[in-house]
């Protein structure tokens, strides 16, 4: 059974850091992208940033560019994202997903598995 869990979500201030984690487990992800996404109350799940299990390449929504890193540890088989000059309007429930890489990239409907999310709340 795959499960992804996410950790690390909390209450900061703005210009603050947060720091959350996905662990996965249930499967091989070798062959697989891990996205994170979030929404925000009454706004509908968008992307945030995705790295490939294998090679490392990432991706980032232009919203967070510059200031969130996304990382894994092979060996821990768990996914970072590390929030950096975080904004009030980087508030929102933060999802944790895994799809195949051949398919996968931007749109939460080619991710397979999901979190069950962890909530971040940024006060100004």
């Amino acid at each position: 059974q795959v499960q992804l869990v996410e950790s690390g979500g909390g209450l900061v201030q703005a210009g603050g850091s947060l720091r959350l984690s996905c662990a996965a487990s249930g499967r091989t992800f070798t062959s697989y992208i891990m996205g994170w996404f979030r929404q925000a109350p009454g706004k509908e799940r968008e992307f945030v940033t995705s790295i490939r299990w294998s090679g490392g390449s990432t991706y980032y929504a232009d919203s967070v560019k510059g200031r969130f890193t996304i990382s894994r540890d092979y060996a821990k088989s768990t996914v970072y994202l590390q929030m950096n000059a975080m904004r009030p309007e980087d508030t929102a429930v933060y999802y944790c997903a895994a799809g195949l890489a051949t398919i996968a990239h931007t749109n939460s409907h080619d991710y397979d598995y999901w979190g069950q999310g962890t909530q971040v709340t940024v006060s100004s």
